[in-house]
């Protein structure tokens, strides 16, 4: 097991989720499955994300059972048998010894045995936490293993009587990162850094957007991060526009910029950056203007990331400076407070100024307790990433401004006196980085 993590900590995971759970019940976590990519192709495997954060086993077909106050252990684990036919060809197998060994389990079982074994550990448990909806096929089992219990009752078996979805109290426990977690995002960070500054350099030679992507994808393998958190977005021009463009196909133009969003995945944690500079190394005058507003309004929101605040105020923050600096710059007209209350700025300005991050990109946790935006509080994670956008067909601003898109975002952890930066390695000010592609 290759990991920054310990095994005590997954240990210490599951713990603290089987302290949540009622009394006499059984949780039931399965592995991702593998899908296909086409015909007899395969995706690349990712272990799901919930699976990884209680037991850092990374194989398909296994499932994780926690059964508080089981006599011979409470964390069980059903995972595939050792073959050494099947390793020939696929490559090495945990099997259920290794499983105990290796990943620090109670207790583990062949995936084979798992509908003559599970039933009976979930008989006489009144609450059930799964999943729930998550995965059809996955629903029907879990049924099938209740309708088993249920055909014995006149034999004296106790069928549970509560399904309960598992995200609830599990997302709780995933939105406050560890020391060992924010180590592994800053590592996530660094990475993705030296492949932001490599496109940078790169983009001087022109050529075509994927070709600042192939500069980001073999710095991430350069450095063991097997691969992107999420589909990098290179938008040269008006393709900057586009929030979630990925054609990442067109020819880089001088004169244009290029946004690039994108983020390497090390050891399962995501990271995720974004940065606009200009192909030809130097800035117009009017990509100046407005990346100076969006850099503002960035650092306003990174300063209001603080246990002290909720989690909308970093985003209220942002959005207060992007609105001026539309005033200021003619792009928009009226007051700050009546731009605001009346949403002018959408035309602009249509997204959020972040998300959590961690195992996901778009990472699990309630933004809302109740009616209220959640407190921001240490070890919580988040992006920050204000941005302007104008339309290339926007007939209601000056010419000089149509196509012009920008956006940035850096990878912030809540500390208890403010926050954390954890992807500043990559510049972002106009000189920082007029001086990058320059040198």
């Amino acid at each position: 097991m290759n990991s920054m993590i310990p095994v005590k900590e997954f240990a210490e995971r599951r713990r603290k989720l089987m302290e949540r759970m009622a009394p006499d019940s059984i949780a039931i976590i399965p592995a991702a499955p593998e899908r296909v990519r086409n015909r007899d192709v395969l995706h690349p495997f990712r272990q799901d994300s919930d699976f990884h954060y209680l037991s850092g086993f990374g194989e398909p077909e296994a499932v994780l059972a926690l059964i508080p106050g089981r006599e011979h252990g409470e964390s069980v684990l059903f995972c595939k048998e050792r073959d050494p036919q099947k390793e020939l060809w696929d490559g090495f197998l945990v099997g259920p010894e290794g499983a105990i060994e290796r990943y620090g389990l109670d207790d583990a079982f062949p995936i084979a045995d798992i509908d003559d074994i599970l039933p009976g550990m979930i008989e006489g448990r009144s609450r059930v936490y799964y999943p729930l909806g998550k995965d059809d096929h996955f629903d029907a089992r879990v049924m099938d293993w209740v309708k088993m219990i249920r055909s014995k009752v006149r034999s004296g078996a106790h069928p549970p009587g509560e399904f309960v979805a598992l995200e609830h109290l599990l997302h709780d426990l995933r939105l406050y990162k560890s020391a060992n977690e924010i180590k592994i995002m800053a590592k996530a960070g660094q990475i993705s850094a030296e492949a932001h500054c490599r496109a940078m350099k790169r983009a001087r030679k022109g050529g075509f957007e994927y070709n600042l992507e192939a500069e980001l994808i073999h710095t991430f393998m350069e450095h063991g991060a097997r691969s992107t958190a999420y589909p990098s977005i290179v938008g040269g021009g008006a393709n900057g526009c586009i929030l979630h463009y990925i054609e990442n196909s067109a020819p880089l133009k001088d004169g244009d910029l290029v946004l690039i969003d994108a983020g390497c995945e090390y050891q399962c944690y995501a990271s995720d950056i974004t940065r606009t500079f200009p192909v030809s190394g130097k800035f117009s005058n009017e990509q100046r203007a407005l990346y100076e507003v969006v850099l503002a309004a960035q650092y306003r929101a990174i300063e209001a990331v603080s246990p002290e605040n909720h989690w909308n105020r970093p985003h209220e923050a942002a959005l207060e400076v992007l609105t001026q600096g539309l005033i200021d710059l003619g792009l928009l007209s009226g007051t700050l407070e009546d731009a605001i209350a009346n949403e002018a700025y959408k035309p602009f300005f249509m997204h959020r100024t972040g998300h959590w991050l961690g195992l996901d990109v778009h990472d699990v946790g309630d933004y809302k307790v109740g009616d209220a935006w959640r407190q921001l509080e240490p070890g919580m994670a988040l992006t920050v990433e204000p941005g302007l956008y104008i339309a290339p067909d926007n007939t209601d601003v000056d010419e000089k401004w149509r196509g012009i898109g920008i956006r940035i975002e850096d990878d912030v952890v809540v500390t208890k006196d403010g926050c954390r930066v954890l992807t500043e390695a990559v510049p972002k000010t106009i000189a920082e980085i007029e001086a990058l592609m320059a040198d």
